[in-house]
């Protein structure tokens, strides 16, 4: 009976041009055996793997679209290499694969089949965020994208700043790079004038910034947020 492959959980870069900085020489070492992989987007996972300079030519790499589209029913042919005993990776477009990311729906198919999960140490804008915060980094909850419409949006801010006030909660967000303004002024028109809010911006990259200061603060500057990826935290207090 053939033995299963693994299904390896790669961390991305979340800023261009960095992977000899935060791709540690463990992931290099790993994916030196790896032929199979499931990506978001082929291109910049083809365009990532060939940057880390692991192997010869990338050329006969097989790549597999993993993304919020995929259906469960196709997860079985997905898995077949690691049916045949051959190691998968998982690559997220940024970060770390399973957070935040379509990656968590071939982890759950994993873990159903008893397929072995090798999760591999990178970069996560995330939890950098909360670490440089200064925020409560014992209890978080992380939200993911706020409602568009602005009225939902403003709604889902002050329903959080109340749970982070009865929770001793911090409270984590990320925004696509076009809508960081919007999401910032929807914080400051709705958080209470003592919250502190935290904006991490471009985290590992050349423009990276992070400024924790109350909303009264915030109020009292001008500020004009890039269009970089940013993660958003507050605590109530």
């Amino acid at each position: 009976m053939i033995s299963k492959g693994k299904l390896i959980l790669v961390p991305s870069v979340i800023a261009q041009e960095t992977q000899h900085k935060v791709i540690p020489l463990q992931v290099k070492n790993e994916l030196k055996d790896v032929q199979h992989f499931l990506a978001e987007n082929i291109r910049t996972a083809r365009r990532f793997l060939s940057s880390l300079e692991i192997y010869e030519s990338i050329e006969p790499l097989d790549f597999k679209i993993l993304n919020k589209e995929t259906r469960r029913e196709e997860l079985p042919d997905l898995f077949q290499p690691i049916f045949n005993g051959q190691n998968i990776g998982v690559l997220s477009e940024s970060g770390c694969p399973g957070v935040a990311d379509p990656g968590a729906l071939a982890v759950n198919y994993a873990q159903e089949h008893e397929i072995t999960i090798v999760p591999l140490v990178g970069p996560s804008s995330i939890l950098l965020a909360l670490m440089s915060s200064g925020l409560n980094g014992q209890q978080f909850a992380f939200r993911g994208y706020l409602p568009i419409e602005p009225k939902d949006r403003e709604k889902a801010i002050r329903e959080f700043e109340k749970e982070s006030l009865q929770k001793n909660q911090t409270q984590i967000f990320i925004e696509t790079p076009y809508r960081n303004f919007a999401l910032f002024s929807s914080l400051l028109k709705n958080l209470k004038a003592n919250t502190k809010l935290c904006v991490a911006v471009d985290l590992t990259g050349q423009n990276e910034s992070i400024r924790t200061m109350n909303v009264r603060e915030w109020q009292a500057k001008s500020i004009d947020l890039p269009k970089l990826p940013a993660i958003f935290l507050f605590h109530a207090g």
